[in-house]
């Protein structure tokens, strides 16, 4: 028995160490949670009651020069009905109203919509989707329909809404408004307009701090938020939208006619390099154009003969020849290390002047012009080129401007036909609108200003930021080589490749462009022609740049020449611009006086201002003055007919006597 008591005291001790044991165990894990872990356990439990929710900021809006809303953003719902939420005997109650309510909004069959919501009943669907894409007028109908005016717990309706970004006005000018790719908050990518002054236009964010309670609600902790929203502030563009949909229907309508696979137009004012007008069409798969790809800033390709006025920009500039310098263009044929030039015009020109052979875009004139002056100092030819400004980017606002391309003669790959090329527009390359920003430094003076696309930044009517003219280069060339180049870029249209684009009601100045593109590649395979048109108007006192660029016209139609594919869309824009626009003629001679106007007034003037006692003679008269001299004497009118007085019922002479009737006769 003793033993027994003994194995059963031992059991008790080792029990009791075991207790003791753990108890140092737990207080060991108590102490490590409260001293070592505690900040870690009491940061999780705050996070999971306790959060920091983001209050989203309103993006600013971009307007167009006229004050049109170009992007803006509104609210877009999603309605979902969780089909175990309502009671059985609300859910029949109301069932058939609301899908009749909802047929009204959502055009649908009412049996389609008692159909679905039965149906997501019986699967115990608790988040099936009903509507997406709603606007706030059709969500807030829909809110107050039966069932769902319980509310979310007695209705089960579930709203979710999210902010998108629309074009109140459409497409116009898609790929340069552009757009912006956010993920959890994060700015991803974007185009544009959008991206590139998304700092101004997405504000900031706010902070609110909120409770978790019942049934996984979260309410404020605070009747204030911790860090209150900024909203984003507005941009002003250039763009003006009448100029834009000049130049997006003249485009669309040149390429739709010559089936051509791409093009883009720009208008500029000349003076402070705003973007009056971008438009970008490529065609889709089904045939029809929508701006895919902003070319006028990000393609750079072989210009063609529309660079050929940095030819004679240079020549000029060096005096190495004058407008007048005779070249004879060899029967349209010129030969450089076994390569040759070729005219357009079979059999050349014969002999002819630097200035005609711009104007008929003569590549055998321009290149042995180009030649025979800097073949002996390339470097000098090409220096000019980068003085210019066409050998870096413009440095545009918006993202993915195109790099241009000018051979130099420190490079692996100048060879003996590198400076001819470059005469007639090939072996460099350069887009759109740094070709543009060149001409439009001619037609402004030889002032060179970047293309601006945003010209403020507001908030309101405050003004945040206001972005002036900026000045690439002050001077480009001298005064005497800007009037000469003026007045060959008008013969241009008057008398050279663009004749056909000549009108006697408004001046235009410019150079037509053909370029022949891919044709490097083995057998020819996938050349085909760039063609062009840059300019100004007025020519004499230019008022816009533009230029136009249509890549791949049909062959089918046997005319790809830029005079008459690119050339037709300056033209029209030309045209809407000053022909079409309101009249307004002055009006001369406002203050010259007529002697029968003043013999009438002279007449009633005196006539209304005697103390009159006595019926006046009213005959002779004019109806509108008889009525206003009367009605001033106190007595009443009627009146017959039209014209002069011709009789009145009450004679001349007989005494006034107030609020008598009188009746006049006119003819």
């Amino acid at each position: 028995m003793a033993v027994e008591d003994k194995y059963i005291s031992y059991r008790i001790y080792l029990v009791a160490f075991f207790i003791f044991l753990m108890a140092i165990a737990i207080a060991v894990k108590l102490t490590n949670i409260q001293w070592v872990e505690g900040d870690y356990y009491r940061k999780l439990a705050k996070e999971r009651t306790v959060r920091n929710f983001v209050i989203p900021a309103n993006k600013g809006n971009i307007y167009s020069a006229d004050g049109s809303l170009l992007a803006t953003s509104i609210p877009n719902y999603e309605i979902r009905f969780d089909a175990l939420a309502p009671k059985a005997e609300s859910f029949e109650k109301n069932v058939k109203s609301l899908s009749d309510s909802l047929s009204t909004v959502l055009g649908k069959p009412a049996s389609f919509f008692e159909n679905e919501l039965r149906k997501a009943r019986a699967n115990k669907n608790r988040y099936y989707l009903l509507a997406r894409n709603l606007s706030y007028t059709q969500y807030f109908k829909i809110k107050g329909f039966p069932l769902f005016n319980l509310g979310a717990y007695k209705g089960g309706i579930i709203i979710e809404q999210e902010t998108v970004r629309e074009h109140p006005i459409g497409k116009i000018a898609e790929r340069t408004v552009g757009y912006e790719r956010t993920s959890n908050g994060e700015s991803l990518e974007g185009k544009g307009i959008e991206w590139a002054f998304r700092k101004y236009l997405n504000g900031k964010d706010g902070k609110i701090l909120k409770q978790k309670i019942a049934k996984g609600q979260w309410k404020p902790i605070r009747d204030v938020n911790e860090v209150d929203p900024q909203d984003g502030y507005d941009v002003i563009s250039t763009i003006d939208v009448y100029v834009q949909d000049i130049a997006h229907h003249a485009l669309l309508k040149q390429l739709e006619l010559y089936q051509a696979e791409h093009g883009c137009v720009v208008v500029m004012e000349t003076k402070t390099g705003h973007v009056k007008a971008i438009s970008n069409l490529g065609r889709a798969k089904d045939g029809t154009y929508y701006e895919t790809t902003n070319y006028a800033v990000a393609e750079s390709h072989e210009p063609g003969s529309t660079y050929k006025l940095a030819d004679l920009m240079a020549l000029l500039e060096d005096k190495k020849a004058d407008t007048s310098t005779v070249y004879d263009s060899k029967g349209g044929i010129v030969v450089y290390s076994g390569k040759k030039v070729r005219d357009s015009h079979e059999g050349g020109y014969g002999k002819i002047s630097l200035a005609r052979g711009f104007e008929v875009s003569s590549n055998t004139v321009m290149v042995q012009a180009v030649y025979d002056a800097y073949k002996d100092e390339p470097l000098k030819f090409v220096n000019h080129l980068n003085n210019f400004g066409l050998n870096k980017p413009l440095g545009l606002s918006i993202k993915g401007e195109g790099r241009p391309y000018i051979p130099q003669p420190s490079d692996k790959n100048w060879s003996n036909i590198s400076l001819p090329w470059m005469a007639f527009g090939y072996g460099v390359s350069i887009t759109p609108m740094q070709t543009l920003a060149f001409y439009n430094a001619v037609a402004n003076n030889g002032e060179m200003v970047k293309p601006q696309f945003v010209s403020e930044i507001k908030e309101w009517n405050r003004t945040i930021k206001k972005y002036e003219k900026e000045v690439l280069n002050p001077r480009i060339c001298s005064p005497q080589t800007i009037a000469k180049l003026r007045a060959v870029l008008a013969n241009v249209v008057k008398k050279g490749t663009g004749s056909k684009l000549y009108s006697k009601d408004f001046s235009m100045a410019g150079k037509t462009g053909t370029a022949q593109v891919n044709y490097g590649k083995a057998g020819g395979a996938g050349k085909y022609y760039a063609s062009s048109f840059v300019g100004y108007f007025p020519a004499d006192k230019p008022m816009y740049s533009c230029i136009v660029v249509v890549h791949k016209p049909s062959t089918a139609l046997n005319n790809y020449y830029g005079a008459d594919v690119a050339g037709p869309v300056f033209k029209r824009i030309a045209q809407k611009i000053f022909t079409d626009a309101p009249s307004t003629n002055e009006i001369k001679n406002l203050d010259k006086k007529i002697p029968k106007q003043e013999s009438n007034y002279d007449s009633y003037f005196v006539k209304s201002n005697k103390n009159q006692k006595l019926i006046p003679n009213l005959k002779g008269m004019s109806g509108m003055d008889a009525v206003a001299l009367l009605g001033n004497l106190g007595i009443k009118v009627k009146v017959i007919g039209i014209g002069k007085v011709k009789k009145q019922s009450l004679e001349a002479g007989q005494v006034l006597e107030k609020n008598r009737t009188i009746l006049l006769e006119l003819s």
